[in-house]
């Protein structure tokens, strides 16, 4: 009886496993809160808005906005310019970022990671920011054209409110997301594969032109999605640098809401924007896989493609071959080493430029707004520091961003750590879903949002400017998390688990603690994604609760004082300090990972 007792109580322990393996949680699960948050607060309002350019004024069916939008010239010519600008802006960033991102990918890891950080510095400051300092800068007063007169120019520069100066400083804007998309696949690059080249008879361009330059195709088509698409929903800089004749969608959306009230209209202009973007996003993927954003392989899907693009490289490696040859015909040619340095240079100067510029502004004996400034003084810094306007801006600002950091950080590390235990590939549907917020204009999210917490009663609420700003966060902090955990060794785990310890505490005392730099980084870049938000805070805000970036924008549009600098040192001075902090959060995850 003992014997039969012993072996009942063996089966049913074994019947009862597969029914506790199947009570266990699949890991897709944790994302679950992150789809539910995404899916209340993006698709929904998102679809909402679009769904009433389908309604008349009575609520049925109606194409009549349609009609009125396609009929009337002046919003065929905002997209057609919507379009071109974008286009232009990522030719520009390709041309410039390219050489630089190859020569970064040429220092070693020290001086690159210096470099970084002032490429990655202006990417991190306000637009706002930027795009004023560019209007000091180039006016008829400026220093550049004060160099010019100097160098006996006859008149002073008169580039504002052109076409040009819109591209040049959208471009200015995306430039360091284009290098810091290209620069990992350069990296990843074996330098090997160009010396065995060379060895086989190839030149250098040939070696570069036929090697290095396909196997960097995966940043390169990266890049040129995330700036054609973030180049769509740009607003600020047309607005402040651009003519009327060069608007742009996001001027068009900001018109039909704030002052029309026309939601029908604007919810046709959200649709057409995000239709096209999600367009691009399935030309993107049949072409080259949508892997290659997150630093995947790319591939080309077709026959034709691929046979195009060896043409390209072929025909500029015998170009560079015949360049090179005829410079090798002059006598005693000078070496030409020292111009890719003095390129990236220059350009990482005039990255910096702007971000630099509002440093001496801000303690300016001017009543205006003038680089150089004409003497040192500090009463601008105690204007802003003694008005309840500016350091009630500031400090709610503060407090956004912080609950911003760490809602985004809850959301994007339980969904990243259920990511990163699941084997399969609907993984990728997930996260995808996860990038949605980069995918889609900042300016539609913003007036969806902004119809949808109309009717909830959270326009003019830091809790709809919190949300609005987590929505926008999570896709940054998601990647940094799930990055983490894709070189996180679970091994270490297991060896818990197998040592008696719960789930809980081998969360609590090993996953955690090793991870905690990266969340930290995570964090910082969240709250900085919040700090210099201006497009919710413009909807969501309603005027009547002021972030920092809206009462400067406000400041920008009224007034246009010292003040404005004051507070952008402020900003700067925050950005600097939580950058530093971020990466060195990140160095010192990537040496535990490297452990």
């Amino acid at each position: 009886m003992e014997d039969i007792s012993l072996a009942e109580l063996a089966t049913s322990t074994v019947k009862k496993q597969p029914g506790a393996a199947k009570r266990r949680w699949h890991p897709l699960w944790l994302t679950a809160p992150g789809l539910i948050f995404l899916a209340l607060f993006l698709a929904w309002p998102t679809l909402k808005l679009m769904l009433l350019s389908f309604q008349s004024a009575e609520g049925g069916f109606s194409l009549d906005v349609w009609s009125q939008m396609f009929g009337a010239g002046i919003y065929v010519k905002v997209m057609v310019n919507t379009f071109v600008i974008a286009l232009q802006t990522t030719l520009a960033c390709l041309l410039v970022g390219y050489p630089v991102a190859y020569w970064l990918s040429q220092r070693g890891e020290n001086t690159r990671r210096r470099l970084m950080w002032l490429i990655l510095l202006p990417f991190w400051t306000s637009a706002l920011l930027k795009n004023f300092a560019w209007l000091v800068l180039l006016s008829r007063r400026g220093i550049l054209s004060e160099i010019l007169m100097s160098l006996g120019a006859e008149q002073p520069l008169n580039v504002l409110y052109t076409r040009g100066v819109v591209v040049f400083a959208m471009a200015h804007s995306m430039l360091p997301l284009a290098i810091i998309t290209m620069l990992p696949t350069m990296t990843g690059i074996d330098r090997g594969l160009m010396r065995a080249g060379n060895t086989l008879g190839a030149s250098r361009a040939q070696s570069f032109w036929r090697i290095f330059f396909p196997l960097s195709m995966p940043g390169v088509v990266a890049a040129c999605l995330l700036i054609f698409i973030g180049s769509l929903g740009f607003f600020i800089t047309p607005a402040l640098l651009g003519s009327p004749q060069d608007s742009v969608i996001g001027q068009l959306l900001i018109t039909q809401v704030q002052q029309l009230l026309n939601w029908r209209l604007a919810g046709a202009v959200a649709m057409l924007l995000l239709v096209i973007t999600l367009i691009v996003c399935f030309c993107y993927d049949k072409l080259f896989g949508m892997s290659a954003i997150s630093g995947g392989e790319s591939h080309a899907s077709g026959r034709l493609i691929r046979r195009l693009g060896h043409g390209i490289t072929a025909s500029a490696a015998a170009v560079s071959d015949w360049i090179g040859a005829v410079l090798a015909r002059i006598p005693g040619r000078p070496g030409c080493g020292w111009l890719l340095p003095l390129f990236s240079s220059l350009v990482i100067l005039v990255l910096i430029s702007p971000v630099i510029s509002f440093l001496p502004m801000a303690f300016s004996s001017s009543s205006f707004l003038q680089f150089p400034p004409p003497g040192f003084s500090l009463r601008w810094m105690e204007t802003y520091l003694e008005s309840p306007i500016w350091t009630g801006a500031t400090v709610r600002s503060f407090g956004i961003a912080l609950v911003t950091g760490i809602l985004s950080v809850l959301i994007s590390g339980i969904a990243a750590f259920g990511l990163a235990r699941h084997q399969g590939k609907s993984g990728s549907l997930v996260v995808m879903t996860f990038l949605l917020p980069m995918i889609i204009p900042n300016i539609v999210t913003a007036v969806s949002l902004f119809y949808l917490f109309a009717t909830m009663g959270l326009i003019g609420s830091d809790l709809g400017i919190i949300l609005g700003h987590t929505v926008m966060a999570i896709p940054v902090v998601f990647i940094i998390i799930l990055t983490t955990f894709k070189g996180y060794d679970w091994r270490l785990d297991q060896a818990a688990g197998t040592l008696g310890a719960s789930r809980w505490r081998t969360l609590r005392e090993i996953t955690l603690p090793m991870i905690k730099s990266s969340l930290l980084a995570a964090f910082i870049f969240g709250f900085l994604n919040s700090f210099e938000e201006l497009t919710v805070a413009l909807f969501v805000g309603g005027g009547v609760k002021q972030t920092l970036p809206k009462q400067m924008w406000d400041d920008v549009l009224l007034s246009v004082t010292p003040t404005l600098a004051a507070a952008s040192v402020i900003i700067l001075s925050v950005v600097t300090l939580l950058f530093i902090i971020a990466e060195r959060s990140r160095r010192k995850a990537d040496a535990l990972q490297g452990e």
